[in-house]
């Protein structure tokens, strides 16, 4: 590897762990992944780990959102309990080994149907706590990150990262 030229690598996973040892073997640099998932609490915590392929693999956002709103509407109550929680786990390796996560949680209810343009996967049809009765697809990319899983798991990392004694090591959750 030439010290000259940039480290250009993409490494596409679902798995944080993973894109961590490699990025952070192959770079000699600190590696940054995340990983989220959607539990609903009608559905027993699901998709949970299962969330990007929760319609089966080679299905889109549309396909696992079809799914999901059919699986609450099949519900005893017919879905009636639509609370649900994205989880975020933003995870820092660095060369040596060592590691610093953080997670970020976003409470709120799946609508009865999609709405919205804006986002991905799940966004039309998550209404978080604070949004105003709108999904994460009816906001605009700005708003959404403020209040957002995501958003909130970045910036306690980078809290933590600052804040880095060197070496220190926090296994992420299971």
């Amino acid at each position: 590897m030439s010290h000259g030229a940039p480290l250009r690598l993409v490494v596409a996973s679902a798995n944080p762990d993973k894109v961590k040892e490699i990025v952070a073997v192959l770079s000699g640099a600190m590696a940054v992944a995340d990983d989220t998932g959607l539990e609903v609490d009608a559905l027993g915590g699901g998709p949970g780990v299962h969330t990007a392929r929760y319609a089966g693999e080679g299905a889109t956002y549309a396909d696992n959102v079809a799914k999901l709103l059919r699986e609450l509407a099949a519900q005893g109550d017919g879905g009636g309990d639509r609370r649900a929680h994205f989880k975020t786990v933003a995870l820092a390796a660095f060369p040596d080994g060592s590691e610093v996560w953080a997670e970020g949680v976003m409470d709120g209810t799946i609508a009865a149907e999609a709405r919205g343009d804006n986002g991905f996967g799940y966004d039309p049809v998550f209404e978080p706590v604070g949004g105003g009765g709108r999904t994460f697809a009816e906001m605009d990319a700005a708003e959404k990150d403020a209040m957002s899983h995501r958003g909130r798991a970045f910036r306690a990392l980078a809290q933590r990262l600052a804040g880095r004694a060197g070496g220190h090591a926090e296994a992420p959750p299971s």
